[in-house]
């Protein structure tokens, strides 16, 4: 009975080894499972920071987008105005050399 008992007892130890092995496996996979909910912690807060600027961004973005629609319609009706201006004054240049021209060759004036 001796002998059984002693291999009982043996059989009881190395449970408790087998037991105290899984004790600190689950304690370092703990502390990794621990360390892994910081990371995706941070992580999400660098998302949601970094979401937050984008967004400032894409806004900033849509409005210097929207002035630089109104500039390019503003300069491109002055532009035109502008060839009208010009147009005109050519226009206008031509019909008064046509009168100096036709003032220099009228009898009343030589």
């Amino acid at each position: 009975m001796t002998q059984q008992g002693a291999v009982l007892q043996g059989y009881n130890n190395e449970l408790v080894k087998c037991i105290e092995d899984l004790c600190m496996q689950r304690e370092e996979l703990n502390k990794q499972i621990q360390q892994a909910e910081e990371e995706r912690n941070k992580l999400q807060h660098e998302i949601q920071v970094l979401s937050e600027q984008l967004d400032h961004v894409c806004e900033n973005l849509a409005q210097k987008v929207a002035s630089r629609n109104e500039l390019d319609k503003i300069l491109a009706e002055t532009e035109a105005a502008y060839m009208k201006i010009l147009d005109s004054s050519r226009t206008l240049l031509n019909v008064l050399k046509k009168e100096v021209g036709s003032l220099r060759h009228s009898p009343d004036l030589k």
